[in-house]
């Protein structure tokens, strides 16, 4: 991941790790050397894979996403969202037990409600998974649920 991952990456990423998974992958590096920070919508999507992975093994064992060297401001936004128990970190150099391959994906071009839609679960989820993100996403949840209500009706 270069630059920073934000809402406009999170439903390809989503779809990415998600087909990858289905088709028997069970390790999944991010490489977050290069990515300086994260919104909270990327977060959301990451955790609800963390989440995910943790309690639905495959056939080849349990799935699990790895942070390779994330910024101080991205690590202490997962401890502070409560959702760094999600994730093994990683420092250095990329693991070499297996080369890491980046995994081209063509872009999906989500749509406005598709993507209010993946917003409005990412901040679901991280108010599930720690009570104290209420108060940091209630607004924006409430916000995007009557921008979903009044896209649905138009």
């Amino acid at each position: 991941m270069a630059g920073r991952a934000s809402f406009h990456d999170s439903v390809d990423f989503k779809t990415l790790v998600n087909c990858l998974w289905q088709k028997g992958q069970t390790r999944f590096v991010l490489d977050l050397t290069e990515c300086p920070l994260m919104d909270s919508t990327f977060l959301g999507v990451l955790a609800g894979l963390g989440l995910k992975f943790g309690q639905e093994p495959t056939v080849n064992g349990p799935a699990r996403i790895e942070l390779l060297n994330p910024s101080n401001r991205i690590s202490d936004l997962l401890e502070n969202l409560g959702i760094a128990h999600l994730f093994k970190v990683l420092r250095g150099a990329a693991p070499t037990a297996d080369p890491l391959k980046p995994v081209p994906q063509a872009a999906a071009n989500p749509d406005r409600q598709e993507l209010s839609r993946t917003c409005l679960e990412a901040h679901k989820l991280l108010m599930e998974i720690n009570p104290d993100n209420v108060p940091k996403f209630k607004d924006v949840t409430r916000f995007l649920e009557e921008d979903l209500k009044k896209a649905q009706k138009s």
